[in-house]
């Protein structure tokens, strides 16, 4: 099979039109935060200020399932338990892959090393531009995106392609979609013939690694 690049596969799962609802789903969140501390004293002491991310991580799961709800976002969800029992993350589920949403305080790096989401980038490996894998690269289940958001203050937001091996972080990053426009124009030059026939064929290995796993 032959590798799709990770930028093309990240823009043919969520188009631009769609990656340019993501700044102003997390601008509301985040002011939504604000509110909740504003109206509320218990929020103002000084442990709950240390632990505002937890306020915002809410309010943004809370954005992203009325985005899809609304039907503004084509797409499913699903709530999955952390890999121990303390809670639950939204699953965003595109057509042939899967999005999280993480809080970072530095957007090159990853998020912390959670056992799910080392579980989950591992189906990143067959995939995109990395060469130790080029020889092995059959579907062992849906590539993995994240959206990584600023903590404190809303700094930065991407789309992000983890590269298997944590400590390299990235196998692709979008830009800050804060500095795009509400509605993306694409300035990149249409996918070659080749390539767009390199991404059915993702895209059919995908599909039938799903029908043969359940998913």
């Amino acid at each position: 099979m032959d590798t799709v690049s990770a930028a093309q596969f990240v823009r043919d799962q969520i188009p631009p039109t769609l990656q340019s609802l993501i700044p102003t789903t997390l601008r509301t969140a985040y002011n939504q935060a604000a509110l909740i501390v504003k109206s509320d004293p218990v929020f103002q002491i000084e442990s709950a200020v240390d632990n505002r991310g937890r306020l915002i991580a809410w309010a943004v799961d809370f954005g992203f399932k009325r985005l899809i709800d609304s039907g503004q976002w084509p797409y499913d969800y699903r709530w999955r338990h952390f890999a121990k029992p303390t809670g639950r993350y939204l699953e965003v589920r595109l057509p042939h892959s899967l999005l999280t949403i993480s809080q970072v305080s530095d957007p090159k790096r990853q998020p912390r090393n959670a056992v799910y989401r080392q579980q989950k980038r591992l189906n990143n490996e067959p995939f995109f531009d990395l060469d130790e894998f080029r020889e092995d690269n059959s579907i062992n289940g849906l590539p993995q995106f994240i959206v990584i958001h600023g903590h404190q203050d809303l700094n930065f937001v991407h789309i992000g392609v983890p590269h298997c091996l944590h400590d390299r972080d990235w196998i692709y990053r979008t830009p800050n979609l804060l500095n795009l426009p509400h509605v993306m124009q694409s300035g990149l030059p249409e996918a070659e013939e080749t390539d767009y026939e390199a991404l059915i064929t993702l895209r059919d290995e995908i599909q039938k690694w799903r029908r043969e796993n359940g998913e």
